[in-house]
Protein backbone atom coordinates (compact mmCIF):
# COMPACT_ATOMS: atom_id res chain seq x y z
CA UNK A 1 0.00 0.00 0.00
CA UNK A 2 2.72 2.28 0.20
CA UNK A 3 3.84 2.47 -3.35
CA UNK A 4 0.77 3.82 -3.93
CA UNK A 5 0.94 7.17 -5.08
CA UNK A 6 -1.10 10.13 -4.60
CA UNK A 7 -3.72 12.25 -6.79
CA UNK A 8 -5.88 15.28 -5.65
CA UNK A 9 -8.29 13.27 -8.38
CA UNK A 10 -7.24 9.75 -7.24
CA UNK A 11 -8.70 6.82 -8.90
CA UNK A 12 -9.01 4.37 -5.93
CA UNK A 13 -9.82 5.55 -2.16
CA UNK A 14 -8.92 3.52 1.54
CA UNK A 15 -11.07 2.04 3.88
CA UNK A 16 -10.47 0.68 6.83
CA UNK A 17 -12.17 -2.79 8.33
CA UNK A 18 -11.00 -3.72 11.86
CA UNK A 19 -7.76 -4.13 11.57
CA UNK A 20 -7.43 -4.44 7.52
CA UNK A 21 -7.40 -1.77 5.21
CA UNK A 22 -8.70 -1.74 2.20
CA UNK A 23 -8.23 -0.09 -1.50
CA UNK A 24 -10.76 -0.12 -3.24
CA UNK A 25 -11.54 1.57 -6.74
CA UNK A 26 -14.05 3.95 -7.46
CA UNK A 27 -14.07 4.52 -11.59
CA UNK A 28 -13.36 2.62 -14.49
CA UNK A 29 -9.35 1.96 -14.66
CA UNK A 30 -7.72 1.48 -17.58
CA UNK A 31 -5.12 -1.42 -18.58
CA UNK A 32 -1.82 0.20 -17.83
CA UNK A 33 -3.14 3.22 -15.87
CA UNK A 34 -1.38 3.78 -12.25
CA UNK A 35 -3.53 3.60 -9.34
CA UNK A 36 -3.72 6.30 -6.88
CA UNK A 37 -5.23 7.49 -3.56
CA UNK A 38 -5.43 10.88 -1.74
CA UNK A 39 -3.09 11.68 0.90
CA UNK A 40 -5.10 14.37 2.20
CA UNK A 41 -8.14 15.68 2.98
CA UNK A 42 -8.98 17.36 -0.65
CA UNK A 43 -11.83 20.06 0.47
CA UNK A 44 -9.00 22.59 -0.02
CA UNK A 45 -8.14 24.61 -2.72
CA UNK A 46 -5.25 23.98 -4.79
CA UNK A 47 -2.96 26.39 -2.83
CA UNK A 48 -3.38 24.65 0.22
CA UNK A 49 -2.93 21.55 -0.82
CA UNK A 50 0.11 21.76 -2.79
CA UNK A 51 1.12 23.62 0.47
CA UNK A 52 0.22 20.63 2.64
CA UNK A 53 1.86 18.26 0.07
CA UNK A 54 5.35 20.24 -0.03
CA UNK A 55 4.92 20.05 4.13
CA UNK A 56 4.18 16.57 4.62
CA UNK A 57 5.85 14.82 1.58
CA UNK A 58 7.97 16.83 0.16
CA UNK A 59 6.51 16.88 -2.97
CA UNK A 60 4.11 19.01 -5.85
CA UNK A 61 1.32 17.39 -7.37
CA UNK A 62 0.94 17.88 -11.15
CA UNK A 63 -2.41 15.91 -11.30
CA UNK A 64 -4.86 17.25 -13.69
CA UNK A 65 -6.82 19.04 -10.71
CA UNK A 66 -4.12 21.05 -9.65
CA UNK A 67 -3.12 22.30 -13.00
CA UNK A 68 -6.54 23.52 -13.82
CA UNK A 69 -7.75 24.58 -10.63
CA UNK A 70 -10.74 23.84 -11.63
CA UNK A 71 -12.99 23.53 -8.18
CA UNK A 72 -11.19 26.72 -6.48
CA UNK A 73 -13.21 29.24 -7.69
CA UNK A 74 -16.37 27.74 -6.27
CA UNK A 75 -14.43 26.77 -3.24
CA UNK A 76 -13.95 30.24 -2.26
CA UNK A 77 -16.70 31.56 -3.92
CA UNK A 78 -18.40 35.09 -2.01
CA UNK A 79 -16.64 37.89 -0.23
CA UNK A 80 -13.43 36.80 1.19
CA UNK A 81 -13.28 38.79 4.83
CA UNK A 82 -16.18 36.66 5.55
CA UNK A 83 -14.89 33.12 4.36
CA UNK A 84 -11.39 34.09 6.48
CA UNK A 85 -13.31 34.92 9.33
CA UNK A 86 -15.44 31.58 9.58
CA UNK A 87 -11.87 29.58 8.46
CA UNK A 88 -10.55 30.96 11.72
CA UNK A 89 -13.42 30.33 13.87
CA UNK A 90 -13.52 26.45 12.43
CA UNK A 91 -9.81 25.84 13.39
CA UNK A 92 -10.49 26.82 16.65
CA UNK A 93 -13.21 24.54 17.48
CA UNK A 94 -10.68 21.96 18.72
CA UNK A 95 -12.27 18.56 20.29
CA UNK A 96 -15.69 19.52 22.54
CA UNK A 97 -16.33 16.85 24.95
CA UNK A 98 -19.10 18.39 27.37
CA UNK A 99 -22.71 19.54 26.84
CA UNK A 100 -21.84 22.74 27.66
CA UNK A 101 -18.91 22.96 24.87
CA UNK A 102 -20.98 21.57 22.34
CA UNK A 103 -23.64 24.51 23.12
CA UNK A 104 -20.64 27.15 22.28
CA UNK A 105 -19.76 25.40 19.39
CA UNK A 106 -23.51 25.52 18.14
CA UNK A 107 -23.43 29.19 19.75
CA UNK A 108 -20.64 30.50 17.46
CA UNK A 109 -21.89 28.33 14.66
CA UNK A 110 -25.47 29.62 14.45
CA UNK A 111 -24.09 33.74 14.53
CA UNK A 112 -21.42 32.84 12.23
CA UNK A 113 -24.09 31.57 9.47
CA UNK A 114 -26.41 33.60 9.85
CA UNK A 115 -24.40 37.11 10.37
CA UNK A 116 -22.89 35.79 6.34
CA UNK A 117 -25.98 34.16 5.37
CA UNK A 118 -25.87 37.18 1.86
CA UNK A 119 -22.32 37.17 1.61
CA UNK A 120 -21.25 33.08 1.00
CA UNK A 121 -22.54 30.41 -0.98
CA UNK A 122 -22.76 26.89 0.55
CA UNK A 123 -20.44 25.47 -2.29
CA UNK A 124 -18.09 27.86 0.10
CA UNK A 125 -15.45 25.16 1.73
CA UNK A 126 -15.19 27.00 4.96
CA UNK A 127 -18.89 28.16 5.25
CA UNK A 128 -19.19 24.23 4.24
CA UNK A 129 -16.96 23.12 7.12
CA UNK A 130 -18.98 25.56 9.66
CA UNK A 131 -22.47 23.47 8.56
CA UNK A 132 -20.40 20.23 9.56
CA UNK A 133 -19.42 21.40 12.92
CA UNK A 134 -22.96 22.89 13.64
CA UNK A 135 -25.10 19.72 12.30
CA UNK A 136 -22.04 17.53 14.79
CA UNK A 137 -22.83 20.06 17.77
CA UNK A 138 -27.09 19.57 17.06
CA UNK A 139 -26.48 15.61 16.72
CA UNK A 140 -24.50 15.80 20.13
CA UNK A 141 -26.74 17.83 21.79
CA UNK A 142 -30.05 14.92 20.16
CA UNK A 143 -31.44 18.31 18.43
CA UNK A 144 -32.23 16.00 15.17
CA UNK A 145 -34.47 18.89 13.17
CA UNK A 146 -31.93 21.35 13.54
CA UNK A 147 -29.00 18.73 12.77
CA UNK A 148 -31.17 17.83 9.47
CA UNK A 149 -31.43 21.44 8.23
CA UNK A 150 -27.51 21.60 8.03
CA UNK A 151 -27.01 18.56 7.04
CA UNK A 152 -29.67 19.10 4.15
CA UNK A 153 -27.08 21.79 3.25
CA UNK A 154 -24.02 19.97 2.67
CA UNK A 155 -25.58 17.65 -0.09
CA UNK A 156 -24.91 20.05 -2.64
CA UNK A 157 -21.16 20.89 -1.79
CA UNK A 158 -20.38 17.28 -0.84
CA UNK A 159 -21.99 16.48 -4.54
CA UNK A 160 -19.82 18.92 -6.05
CA UNK A 161 -16.75 18.15 -4.36
CA UNK A 162 -16.48 14.52 -3.82
CA UNK A 163 -16.68 12.35 -7.12
CA UNK A 164 -19.94 9.95 -8.01
CA UNK A 165 -18.49 7.23 -5.73
CA UNK A 166 -16.37 8.59 -2.74
CA UNK A 167 -16.76 7.45 0.67
CA UNK A 168 -17.35 10.79 3.12
CA UNK A 169 -19.76 11.88 0.44
CA UNK A 170 -21.76 8.30 1.72
CA UNK A 171 -21.25 8.65 5.04
CA UNK A 172 -22.16 11.87 4.64
CA UNK A 173 -25.51 10.46 2.88
CA UNK A 174 -26.08 8.73 5.24
CA UNK A 175 -26.09 10.63 8.34
CA UNK A 176 -28.31 12.62 6.71
CA UNK A 177 -30.36 10.04 6.02
CA UNK A 178 -30.55 8.96 9.56
CA UNK A 179 -31.68 12.08 10.55
CA UNK A 180 -34.80 12.04 7.98
CA UNK A 181 -35.85 8.91 9.96
CA UNK A 182 -35.85 10.59 13.23
CA UNK A 183 -38.21 12.85 11.90
CA UNK A 184 -40.29 9.80 10.43
CA UNK A 185 -39.40 11.42 6.57
CA UNK A 186 -39.64 7.79 5.32
CA UNK A 187 -39.96 8.17 1.73
CA UNK A 188 -36.85 11.08 1.53
CA UNK A 189 -34.65 9.19 4.21
CA UNK A 190 -35.19 5.64 2.08
CA UNK A 191 -34.26 7.27 -1.17
CA UNK A 192 -31.18 9.10 0.46
CA UNK A 193 -29.76 5.57 1.75
CA UNK A 194 -30.43 4.02 -1.15
CA UNK A 195 -28.35 6.98 -2.78
CA UNK A 196 -25.52 6.07 -0.17
CA UNK A 197 -25.78 2.83 -0.44
CA UNK A 198 -24.85 2.87 -4.08
CA UNK A 199 -21.90 4.56 -3.88
CA UNK A 200 -21.06 2.44 -0.43
CA UNK A 201 -21.15 -0.71 -2.31
CA UNK A 202 -18.33 0.44 -4.42
CA UNK A 203 -15.89 2.51 -1.76
CA UNK A 204 -16.67 0.06 0.89
CA UNK A 205 -17.84 -2.80 -0.64
CA UNK A 206 -21.18 -5.11 0.41
CA UNK A 207 -19.30 -7.04 3.14
CA UNK A 208 -17.99 -3.60 5.16
CA UNK A 209 -19.49 -3.23 8.62
CA UNK A 210 -20.69 -0.02 7.95
CA UNK A 211 -22.26 -1.18 4.90
CA UNK A 212 -24.44 -3.84 6.99
CA UNK A 213 -25.60 -1.20 9.38
CA UNK A 214 -26.26 1.12 5.95
CA UNK A 215 -28.84 -2.09 4.99
CA UNK A 216 -30.35 -2.45 8.49
CA UNK A 217 -30.80 1.07 9.01
CA UNK A 218 -32.73 0.54 4.92
CA UNK A 219 -34.65 -1.98 6.50
CA UNK A 220 -35.84 -0.82 9.48
CA UNK A 221 -37.03 2.35 7.08
CA UNK A 222 -38.88 0.21 5.32
CA UNK A 223 -40.70 -1.38 7.26
CA UNK A 224 -41.59 2.01 9.38
CA UNK A 225 -42.96 3.00 5.85
CA UNK A 226 -45.29 -0.19 5.89
CA UNK A 227 -46.42 0.39 9.31
CA UNK A 228 -47.84 3.98 8.82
Amino acid sequence: MSLVNHSCDPNCVIVFEGRQLLLRSVREIQIGEELTISYIESLMPSSERQKHLKRQYCFECNCLLCKTQEKDVDMLAGEEQAWKEIKDAVAKVGDPRSQEEWEQVLAMCQALLNNNADRLPDTNIYLLKMLDCAMDACINLRRWEEALLYGNRTLKPYRLYYSSFHPLRAVQMMRVGKLQHTQDMFPQALETLKQAYNIMKVTHGADHSLVQDLMKLKEQCEADMRAQ
